[in-house]
């Protein structure tokens, strides 16, 4: 493995991570109405850890096959989408932009998945607890706004 093509990989993942630390979920997420099935706290930043390496390695194994170029635009967008859905629900507190943030996230997660597993199966395999969490906090984002209507209305 190349790891300063690694290291790349994940310092994008860390400037991701990073809106988590700024905009963390706090009193006003504490205080909505979440369905009983939402992960503890802790979870949160424990799976993200995991995802965050997962995706870095899958994107050092797709870089290092030739003609990866589609599959790293596409992982790029993904990462792009993933930091941008922090600020926009817990920042903002705008719950139906999140959820829009959150479907094109989904959405470009399932087609890096593709990509990835196509240009590497080892790689697109690595991808796909990333997608099964989108999924689950997807379905979160959703119920918590549609609990929540006057919380997070703002588009």
């Amino acid at each position: 493995m190349d790891w300063w093509v690694f290291a790349t990989y994940f310092g994008a993942c860390c400037a991701a991570a990073a809106t988590g630390a700024m905009f963390q979920p706090g009193d006003w997420y504490r205080s909505l109405d979440r369905p009983s099935w939402t992960p503890p706290d802790w979870v949160f930043p424990t799976v993200w850890t995991v995802l965050y390496v997962l995706m870095s390695w899958s994107a050092t194994r797709v870089a290092a096959v030739p003609g990866s170029g589609q599959a790293l635009a596409l992982w790029s967008l993904q990462i792009a989408l993933n930091t941008l859905w922090t600020p926009v629900f817990f920042g903002l507190r705008r719950m139906r932009a999140g959820m829009v943030v959150i479907v094109l996230l989904w959405l470009a997660v399932a087609a890096t998945t593709v990509a990835f597993w196509r240009a590497d199966w080892v790689a697109g395999l690595m991808f796909v607890p990333y997608l099964a969490w989108c999924s689950i906090a997807a379905a979160l984002n959703w119920a918590v706004w549609r609990r929540n209507p006057a919380a997070g209305a703002g588009a």
